[in-house]
């Protein structure tokens, strides 16, 4: 199988397939965000520097400047800020709707540019791979939350977290929280400066909901959830015994990533 970034993704396949021609929207291209947007979460696995080099030099000179040219705007490029052995990369690209989801990959096919700047990772032979594998999920954006906020640029960390749920109505009553219920609106008070939250609509450890933060430090972070932790209102919503963890939640994970100097997130 070819080796190709953001062009075909597997997630095109099967199951997004069927979901694309009854949940696209108008050409998003050529329109203003109207539904909530989508975003392709990835998970590069590398075994050393120079696949991460060859990666990164990849995402920088050819798929962002040519993802931009199909109109998207946002494209997030992440390192692990504590690595077990060599990082993986963690890109975060946001689409307007599915319809644009499936137009800007097709678009990239036929970029001259983007193939010809991406050739090296593109045409990896496989005694010399660009990655070891790609990890992607699909995911929606919540209705409280429905397009991405890009932070200020400066130096910052971000937080990366997913709750995972033991069954799919507990999923949706986590969801539920975050939408109607006011926790959304608990980490825009506190100043957690969330960039999105998402559902995985498609990808690995489903059920589960995904959502990243971003802070100027590790001192900040602390600071921050401990606010979070002791807030009156979250309190309030937590008490409830339809919404409390034990029953919604069965496993949290965080991951602690720095951007590349080239990541438009």
């Amino acid at each position: 199988m070819k080796r190709r970034s953001f062009v075909k993704s597997s997630i095109i396949g099967g199951a997004a397939a069927a979901a694309l021609p009854a949940l696209s929207t108008a050409n998003a291209m050529n329109n203003p965000v109207t539904e909530t947007e989508y975003y392709e979460l990835r998970v590069y696995n590398l075994k050393d520097d120079a696949q991460q080099k060859l990666v990164e030099t990849y995402l920088k000179d050819a798929a962002i400047p040519a993802l931009n040219r199909q109109g998207v705007k946002h494209v997030g490029v992440f390192t692990e800020m504590k690595p077990t052995g060599q990082t993986k990369i963690f890109t975060l690209t946001a689409y307007n709707s599915l319809d644009h989801f499936s137009k800007a990959t097709d678009g990239l096919e036929k970029d001259a540019q983007f193939k010809a700047r991406g050739a090296a990772y593109l045409n990896a032979p496989a005694t010399q791979p660009a990655y070891e594998r790609i990890e992607s999920s699909l995911l929606k954006a919540f209705k409280h939350f429905p397009a991405l906020t890009a932070p200020q640029k400066k130096t910052r960390i971000f937080e990366l977290r997913q709750y995972q749920s033991a069954s799919e109505a507990a999923g949706k009553k986590k969801i539920e929280m975050f939408n109607d219920q006011g926790e959304i609106d608990i980490f825009k008070r506190l100043g957690f400066n969330p960039v999105f939250w998402g559902e995985t609509i498609i990808g690995a450890q489903r059920p589960n909901l995904t959502y990243m933060i971003t802070f100027d430090d590790l001192a900040a972070k602390e600071s921050h959830w401990k606010d979070f932790v002791n807030d009156t209102q979250w309190h309030e919503i937590s008490a409830v015994p339809d919404y409390a963890d034990a029953l919604l939640v069965n496993k949290i994970t965080s991951t602690m990533l720095v951007p590349a100097d080239f990541s438009q997130i």
